[in-house]
């Protein structure tokens, strides 16, 4: 077995600076080189391995203070040196001078801080890897900052210090106010120079330089300049051009923030800009002569849009643009109704001779249809501008979209009219003859009165309207088409609802079972005596069509009586207990008439066939006067009048007037005119009269609206009364109210009356608190 000798291992104990290695010489080679590398000075001949050692060997022999100081006091050297000699030199020479010129000596400055910016972090990069074991196991417990934190301090300290600082900023603002102006700048000077402020904090910790110093000045000097520029602009540029320039602003600010300013400057810039270039100037700018209003005009659908964006920036600038649109709407829609009741009153008599005044009266009913047919087109054509306006300049805004339509809601109840108009206007469309519309050009424009007809506050007034002029039209077989007619009334239903439109569909029942009726009278008349002449009865039930339509009186000729009769022996043998009324004033006949040249075929009225047929009797040179006439037929002096003077007066004057004029009155007489021609061979007589109601007419169907109202209301406080069975006053007008706005706007005033009314027709009683009441079964 073999043994050998065992060594005893030998611990070295760690080497000290001995005589030939002190910590003065480590220091005066390090500083020196420190010093170097500031300088830039045989830099790439350095090891930096020496230097790491010489600091690393500082620190560990307890040599960190010397170490840190030294550095320290070396670099504010050398900053201090930097001010001196390359900063204080390149300050710009005056406030004053040519703008150009000023801006280059800006720039000189902003480039040389940059430069010497540069220069100093990348020496403070490198002395921070140098001196990396003094800043991790040093600078720590000695509760001071690292080498780079320290070289940011002192070069704000010695670079970026009085009265460096302020030059410095004001070099910066000069150059942001020069490009604001239109001049060339070099963006990355600037640029530069803010990145130092922002790098660079007030305190350890705090904001930066940049918030705190240039921030503030740069806002100010940015409110002052757009306070100014926004008064110009005001000042020298129409609306258009305005909003253009300010659009421009805003643009460029964004482009400055991003480019060589902080972003965080971004959002207060653009507020400057909403403060003094938008809300200071809204009113002023979209009331101006080529504001709001010559926008629309001219259809500047891009100008408008600018307009919308920029002033939906603010908080005040929506509500601005819906006043405005208010505004334009209801001076637009008053000139419409200026316009609609100077062209009534164009052809009202006034001093005129009597024997004209009927004639004026028929041209201002014709006047009367003109105005109300324009008023509706010309409401359509404003209300199809503002559409387009709202869909394309104004984004489809839903608030814009209730102005609007408050708006012309608000113009189009101004006009007392406007109910009547409409139903003219839809009466207009559906009548048979129309020349130039096809189906879809009808249809379309139907769809266009819809719209209207939903701002109308009084859609009761437009219902009576309504009924009349369907009645007219079904009556005298004048609708343009049933699909037409039919459609019409969909859109009505989808609108208003069933009660709406139920009696205007039981209009059209009749209309139906009259022709079936019809149909089967001929059948029953073929099989017995033939009457004398052919009729055609359409049989109306009496609550479905207008009241207005009253029977009138008036002797009926024996053959004309005899078919009557017929008639009504087959339909009330038919449907017992019924009673017919004959509304002789609504029908119309066809008669053949002999004259001494030649025989004609005319259509007329029934009461001008009744008129004419007393004539046969008459000698050829004999006359009848107005009494005669009046005392053999029975009519009323208002239908008399009316007939006579379609007969005699009119375009075609089968009979003769005497004395000639336009106007008929008791005193006159009438013969047969013989000597009439006309190249026609089938010839129609209108009635002399418009489609347009007088003003006695008007006035009888305001009452019967009353009316009706007043009706309508106390239903509407019973129904409600009877399912709430106590409410207060307040309460009880509120709900009111609620429920008949689909129909009227209902008064209180009104309401609170037909509550009287009910309490004393013991529907309801008041409470002992007389604020509300009982509902008494």
């Amino acid at each position: 077995m073999a043994t050998g000798v065992r060594r005893k291992t030998k611990i070295k104990p760690p080497k000290k600076f001995g005589p030939d290695v002190s910590i003065d010489e480590t220091w005066a080679e390090l500083s020196r080189n420190i010093r170097e590398i500031l300088n830039r000075d045989n830099v790439t001949n350095m090891s930096f391995e020496v230097n790491h050692r010489h600091a690393y060997n500082m620190v560990l022999f307890k040599s960190g203070d010397r170490l840190y100081t030294g550095t320290k006091q070396i670099v504010a050297e050398k900053l201090q040196e930097l001010a001196q000699s390359d900063v204080m030199p390149v300050f710009p020479a005056s406030a004053g001078g040519d703008p150009t010129t000023k801006s280059q000596e800006n720039e000189v400055l902003l480039k040389t801080v940059k430069r010497i910016w540069d220069d100093h972090t990348s020496n403070m990069g490198k002395l921070g890897q140098i001196l990396k074991y003094m800043d991790r196991y040093y600078t720590k417990p000695a509760e001071v900052p690292e080498t780079w934190y320290f070289g940011l301090e002192l070069f704000l300290k010695h670079i970026i210090r009085p009265p460096i600082k302020e030059h410095l900023i004001t070099a910066i603002l000069n150059q942001l106010e020069f490009e604001r102006e239109g001049y060339m700048i070099n963006r990355s000077a600037v640029s530069g120079c803010v990145e130092i402020f922002l790098s660079l904090d007030v305190s350890s910790g705090g904001p930066s330089l940049y918030k705190q110093e240039l921030e503030p000045a740069l806002l100010k000097q940015s409110q002052e300049f757009y306070q100014r520029l926004g008064q110009s602009l005001r000042d020298e540029c129409d609306a258009p051009e305005y909003l253009h320039r300010v659009e421009l602003q805003f643009v460029s600010e964004e482009s400055r923030a991003h480019h060589y300013l902080s972003r965080q400057t971004a959002a207060p810039l653009q507020q400057i800009l909403k403060d003094h270039l938008l809300t200071a100037h809204l009113e002023a700018i979209i009331s101006k002569e080529s504001g709001l209003d010559a926008m629309i005009d001219n259809d500047k659908t891009d100008d408008l849009t600018r307009m919308y964006k920029l002033y939906t920036l603010v908080s005040q600038g929506l509500s601005c643009i819906k006043q405005a649109l208010k505004r334009s709407i209801a001076r637009r829609g008053k000139e419409i109704n200026e316009v609609s009741l100077s062209s009534e009153n164009l052809d009202e008599p006034t001093d005129a001779p009597k024997e004209k005044g009927k004639a004026r009266v028929v041209t201002a009913g014709a006047q009367t249809l003109a105005s109300a047919l324009k008023w509706v087109q010309d409401v359509l054509d404003l209300k199809d501008k503002f559409d387009r306006v709202w869909k394309t300049a104004f984004d489809g805004d839903r608030e814009i979209e209730a102005t609007l339509n408050e708006a012309f809601s608000g113009f189009i109840n101004s006009n007392d009219k406007c109910a009547e108009y409409i139903s003219l206007f839809i009466d207009d469309n559906l009548r048979r003859g129309l020349k130039g519309k096809s189906d879809a050009d009808i249809d379309l424009a139907l769809d266009k009165t819809i719209i209207i007809f939903r701002h109308l506050a009084e859609q009761d007034v437009f219902e009576r309207y309504y009924k009349s002029h369907l009645a007219k039209r079904l009556l005298l077989g004048r609708s343009v088409s049933d699909d037409a007619e039919r459609g019409m009334l969909a859109k009505l239903k989808v609108e208003c609802g069933y009660q709406f439109t139920q009696k205007l569909e039981g209009m059209f029942n009749d209309m139906r079972i009259s022709a079936d009726h019809m149909e089967e009278y001929k059948k029953h008349i073929a099989s017995s005596m033939t009457p004398p002449i052919e009729i055609s009865v359409i049989v109306m039930t009496s609550t479905f069509w207008p009241m207005s339509h009253s029977a009138a009186t008036c002797t009926l000729p024996d053959v004309m009586l005899k078919a009557t009769k017929s008639f009504e022996q087959f339909y009330l043998k038919k449907h017992t207990g019924r009673r017919l009324t004959w509304q002789l004033s609504l029908g119309n006949a066809d008669v053949r008439v002999a004259f001494n040249s030649r025989t004609y075929d005319l259509n007329v009225a029934t009461f001008a066939l009744v008129i004419l047929l007393l004539f046969e009797d008459v000698e050829d040179d004999g006359f009848l006067t107005y009494e005669e006439i009046k005392q053999a037929t029975s009519i009323e002096d208002v239908e008399l009048q009316r007939h006579l003077q379609s007969l005699a007066c009119a375009k075609f004057k089968v009979l003769k007037k005497h004395p000639p004029g336009r106007d008929v009155s008791p005193t006159d007489s009438f013969s047969f005119n013989a000597g009439f021609t006309s190249n026609l061979q089938k010839i129609k007589i209108s009635t002399v009269s418009s489609k347009v109601e007088s003003g006695e007419e008007r006035k009888e169907t305001k009452d019967r609206i009353d009316e009706e109202r007043r009706h309508q209301t106390e239903a509407c406080i019973v129904r409600i009364m009877k399912d709430r069975k106590h409410m207060t006053h307040n309460d009880l007008i509120n709900e009111v109210t609620r429920l008949l706005s689909s129909r009227f706007k209902p008064n209180p005033l009104i309401i609170k009356k037909r509550i009287e009314g009910l309490i004393e027709r013991e529907y309801l009683e008041r409470c002992e608190d007389r604020k509300s009441y009982n509902y008494l079964a």
